[in-house]
């Protein structure tokens, strides 16, 4: 199993990022996808997933309105659109594979290793 997760960098406040993350090694379109971030010093944090067939998706609420979660299951990957960014949203980005959209890490299966995302001027 394996999950690669990229598109991380450097950009402005109010820029945009495309972060994706490619899947392997178990049926993806099994299984709910997820994005978690954590910054520094601060707990790992729900922040978008989408469900197996991208039907439904959900937010946390300080991404509502700039962040878009999609999947597209024949290429086994899932994306994390990220517009308005602001500096708060620092952080290693981490994609993740579960059973259902849980809020809660340590309800999912699989995790890819994060990239960096860095908002600042």
């Amino acid at each position: 199993v394996q999950l690669q997760a990229y598109g991380g960098g450097l950009v402005q406040p109010g820029g945009s990022l495309r972060l994706s993350c490619a899947a392997s090694g178990f049926t993806f379109s099994s299984y709910a996808m997820s994005w978690f971030r954590q910054a520094p010093g601060k707990e790992r944090e729900f922040v978008a997933a989408i469900m197996w067939r991208g039907g439904s998706t959900y937010n946390t609420d300080s991404v509502k309105g700039r962040f878009t979660i999609s999947r597209d299951n024949a290429k086994n990957t899932v994306y994390l659109q990220m517009n308005s960014l602001k500096p708060e949203d620092t952080a290693l980005y981490y994609c993740a594979a579960g059973r259902a959209a849980f809020r809660t890490p340590s309800m999912y299966d699989y995790w890819g290793q994060g990239t960096l995302v860095t908002v600042s001027s």
